[in-house]
């Protein structure tokens, strides 16, 4: 199970047919304090690069795109009610939704860490 993420700061963590997608830490150091977070509708259809939903800080407002196509299959709810999760937590327990895979060669295309950490540098 690894992870892999977006030049647009998300993660993708895959388990089978089903990839987890969240911000990543270098995201949430340069929102600042989450306050708002609104998530994708469980059940739409996406495909890669569109927008799945908004994250919104003290300082600024961005968009979150969907790294990967597919369907919406869960939202992390505890963001709705605690935004922080977003700050605190942003590889873990403030992960955004889940997403059942439609292409799953599109993973393979996201860069790893090492790629990732000197993109984001």
């Amino acid at each position: 199970m690894s992870i892999k993420y977006t030049e647009d700061h998300e993660w993708v963590k895959v388990e089978g047919d089903i990839a987890t997608v969240g911000i990543t830490q270098h995201a949430q150091d340069a929102l600042g304090d989450v306050v708002f977070v609104e998530l994708p509708e469980v059940g739409k259809t996406y495909v890669q690069k569109d927008t799945a939903g908004v994250v919104e800080s003290v300082k600024a407002a961005a968009d979150v795109y969907m790294p990967v196509s597919g369907e919406v299959v869960e939202v992390n709810q505890a963001l709705a009610d605690e935004p922080s999760l977003a700050n605190s937590d942003p590889m873990g327990a403030g992960w955004f939704f889940k997403v059942k895979l439609a292409q799953p060669d599109e993973v393979a295309a996201l860069m790893d860490e090492a790629a990732y950490t000197a993109f984001a540098a």
